[in-house]
């Protein structure tokens, strides 16, 4: 890479075509691919062997970048309306150049409940489709579009093979799982997942959660906020996250692969700082801690680990001090209904004041940077 990278989005989003997977997926696997419907109560969900996944409301939301500020009205989009560089890069690169964006990971929208397929076999040929448009979508400019891979996790196998397909032959840096458990309770710690861990390790490829608005996956806590969208969705990013964190920290994952590289993305950023300290506080008491990894977990978090950022947090400053600057990242979340756009690295600037022209660097660019495993 020769390009300079100064604002880095570490979790931007697509928009899947309506025809992806139609164009995309293997032959033998035509007849079952997703499709979209319009549910009983006039909605667009997305169908896959007759199972509806996202958002009751509809799926719209997911291109509905403006929302939050008020700029763009809640629940009047169609899908196919949403903003355009969600599905076209070319209109894309001009968003992001309006931001002064250097280069933008990109995560799915409709793959994001793509862990609620059961069918391994049906999963992975959603990914391998999936992951080819994807790869198509970032041709055009390979030093600022960055694919992530959407992994069939319903097979540790399958996941394997699709992380080495993305890896060796379109190129991928790095791949995405749900926090949410994939196999009834089993968390990602669990001795199943470890060919999955090895090939990650192999493979230098950096593994990102990020969670997803749909209770189609086991989801903590939402039973008890049934009636309340926005607190089943402080709920649901933040612990899901809290505890996969828990998993991956406290559970081994990273003490048995010290060269895996792995972040908790687009949950909040604030609750990193007490659960370090909460799994400390077990790793010292010997009452507690004949389950811990030999490594003190703090210290596993530095060398393994790193968190994303919304750029309205107010503790980012304080954070960066505690948790170290290269080790956050921030994101726009662009183009869905809750993302930020325009405007969101200035946001992070100013909230970056009191912090020194280089960690306000590792911040904006050099989290990403050193997660992704790119030079710049």
């Amino acid at each position: 890479m020769t390009r300079a990278y100064n604002v880095i989005d570490a979790v931007g989003h697509i928009l899947e075509p309506l025809d992806l997977w139609e164009r995309y997926i293997d032959p033998e696997f035509r007849e079952r691919r997703p499709r979209f419907v319009i549910d009983e109560n006039g909605k667009e969900r997305l169908s896959v062997e007759g199972k509806l996944l996202g958002n009751p409301r509809g799926i719209g939301s997911l291109g509905a970048v403006g929302v939050r500020q008020g700029i763009v009205k809640a629940n009047t989009l169609k899908y196919a309306e949403g903003r355009k560089g969600g599905f076209d890069p070319h209109a894309r690169i001009v968003d992001m150049d309006a931001d002064g964006i250097d280069a933008a990971f990109l995560y799915p929208s409709l793959g994001l409940f793509a862990g609620a397929v059961e069918d391994p076999g049906l999963a992975a040929a959603m990914c391998r489709a999936y992951n080819r448009w994807l790869a198509d979508y970032c041709k055009p400019y390979p030093e600022r579009l960055f694919g992530v891979a959407m992994l069939p996790m319903q097979s540790v196998d399958l996941a394997v093979d699709e992380m080495r397909y993305a890896r060796e032959t379109l190129g991928m840096r790095g791949g995405f799982l749900r926090p949410n458990p994939y196999h009834g309770k089993k968390m990602i710690s669990d001795p199943m997942y470890e060919p999955f861990w090895m090939m990650a390790e192999a493979l230098d490829f950096s593994i990102g959660f990020h969670e997803g608005s749909t209770t189609a996956m086991p989801t903590v806590g939402v039973d008890r906020f049934e009636e309340d969208r926005a607190a089943r969705h402080m709920v649901s990013h933040t612990m899901e996250m809290m505890l996969v964190a828990l998993s991956v920290i406290w559970g081994g994952v990273v003490d048995r692969h010290p060269r895996l590289r792995v972040a908790f993305l687009e949950s909040g950023g604030g609750w990193i700082a007490p659960w370090l300290d909460r799994m400390d506080r077990h790793f010292d008491d010997q009452g507690f801690n004949e389950s811990a990894p030999k490594t003190r977990p703090s210290e596993l978090f530095q060398r393994n680990c790193w968190i994303s950022f919304e750029p309205v947090e107010s503790s980012i400053a304080v954070l960066a001090d505690y948790i170290g600057p290269h080790k956050i990242m921030w994101a726009t979340d662009y183009p869905h209904s809750d993302g930020f756009f325009p405007g969101a690295p200035q946001m992070l600037r100013e909230r970056l004041g009191p912090l020194s022209p280089e960690a306000k660097h590792q911040v904006l660019a050099g989290g990403a940077l050193g997660f992704y495993g790119l030079s710049g």
